[in-house]
């Protein structure tokens, strides 16, 4: 991913934070010759020895895992928050431009065992349905509603990179008072978050 110097984010430890917070990504990878790409949760995690790897899960009826052997690295995508930025804001006469926050993930692709596969999924489970009234647990769960864990394929992805985007205007301080306020007035979130990552940034 090409990010000029100004906008990358080499705080690894937001970066991490950013993931968990962001966990459903686009994997990508190739296909018969041809990109493919599959949108997913991807969880960040650890493996037995301590490195950082994401995991995942595809339904077999997606012929993407069939290549994920055969294959090095894979890349998975997240994005967060995202807004128009208008010159108008700015002090002085400047094009428009468009304010992120992107990381890209590289790594190598494992397919997971069937055990492992079900301990992936209570993780899963078990993290997202804390926002739920009424929280369910695969432990309660049928062994006929358990079965449909035959149709998917889990993979964990062992990172060797991260990139990481966070574009906030860093190049305008002048005007960031002028273009927090005005963000803070649109009616998208993404707008009201990028407002925000702009205010903690300016923080640090």
């Amino acid at each position: 991913m090409y990010t000029p110097s100004h906008y990358k984010n080499t705080n690894l430890a937001e970066v991490k934070e950013f993931l968990k917070q962001n966990s459903f990504g686009i994997l990508v990878n190739q296909l018969e010759g041809r990109p493919w790409a599959t949108h997913i949760p991807l969880e960040l995690s650890v493996d037995k020895d301590g490195n950082d790897i994401l995991v995942g899960h595809v339904s077999k009826a997606n012929p993407q895992w069939k290549s994920f052997k055969d294959q090095g690295e894979v890349l998975a995508i997240f994005n967060g928050p995202h807004s128009y930025i208008s010159s108008s804001w700015y002090q002085d006469e400047e094009v428009p431009t468009w304010n992120y926050v992107a990381v890209h993930v590289y790594g190598i692709v494992k397919i997971l065992s069937e055990a492992e596969v079900l301990a992936s999924l209570h993780q899963l489970v078990e993290k997202h349905e804390k926002v739920a009234k009424n929280p369910i647990s695969l432990h309660h769960m049928s062994a006929e509603t358990m079965n449909q864990v035959q149709g998917i394929v889990g993979f964990q992805i062992a990172i060797t990179e991260i990139q990481a985007t966070y574009k906030l205007s860093q190049t305008r301080s002048q005007d960031h008072a002028n273009i927090i306020d005005e963000l803070q007035h649109q009616e998208h979130s993404g707008a009201r978050e990028i407002a925000e990552m702009m205010k903690n940034n300016t923080k640090k």
